[in-house]
């Protein structure tokens, strides 16, 4: 039975067609765009984004890898496993919960990732490019608040909380020099980790 018996199913269908159109134009530039970006690199982007959500989570289950990274648990696991392999992550139980393998991040997948960082260049996004016009209107980016509204009742207020979290983390930790991406000079907090 419809739990929304007030609502069009024409209007339904719409919605849908247009959120879905939408959104599969939208990540195809993204896509080719992240690809690109990170193809000197021999990263795919399931790679590049377990390597990003890594340091943000500062040790993430690969079941959090997998929600936050929108990606299958298998997924997951395998392009994890493949990032150890490389030398870029490793897998360890944290002391306080051994039930658990986490991921993190190792040196050599940080100074990956702050490479990465260093080389992204705005003027190769097509959805940046495509905001301009928008920012140079209004002063700012679109901020997506009915979109953000729609993927936290999707994926739950977790999600969104932890994409604000590593949007402040990001801030933080990051700032730009000369036109480049850089990491903010900081103590290294020590992780206190068992290795398996």
């Amino acid at each position: 039975m419809d739990q929304h018996p007030m609502h069009s199913i024409k209007q339904s269908l719409m919605f849908s067609h247009k959120i879905a159109q939408l959104s599969k134009a939208l990540w195809k530039s993204i896509e080719k765009d992240w690809q690109a970006w990170i193809k000197p690199y021999d990263l795919n982007i399931n790679e590049h984004h377990i390597l990003w959500i890594a340091h943000h989570l500062e040790g993430a289950s690969i079941s959090d890898i997998a929600k936050f990274g929108v990606m299958h648990v298998s997924t997951a696991f395998n392009f994890s496993k493949k990032l150890e392999e490389r030398g870029y992550l490793s897998f360890s139980k944290k002391d306080n919960d051994k039930r658990n393998t986490y991921v993190f991040l190792t040196e050599k997948g940080e100074e990956l990732l702050l490479e990465t960082f260093k080389t992204y260049s705005p003027s190769t996004y097509g959805v940046y490019g495509g905001s301009l016009p928008i920012k140079n209107l209004y002063g700012k980016f679109p901020e997506f608040s009915e979109l953000m509204s729609i993927v936290k009742h999707v994926y739950g207020p977790d999600f969104i909380d932890i994409f604000e979290k590593s949007l402040s983390k990001f801030d933080e930790e990051f700032t730009e020099e000369d036109g480049k991406i850089v990491a903010v000079a900081k103590d290294s907090p020590s992780v206190d980790v068992t290795h398996s």
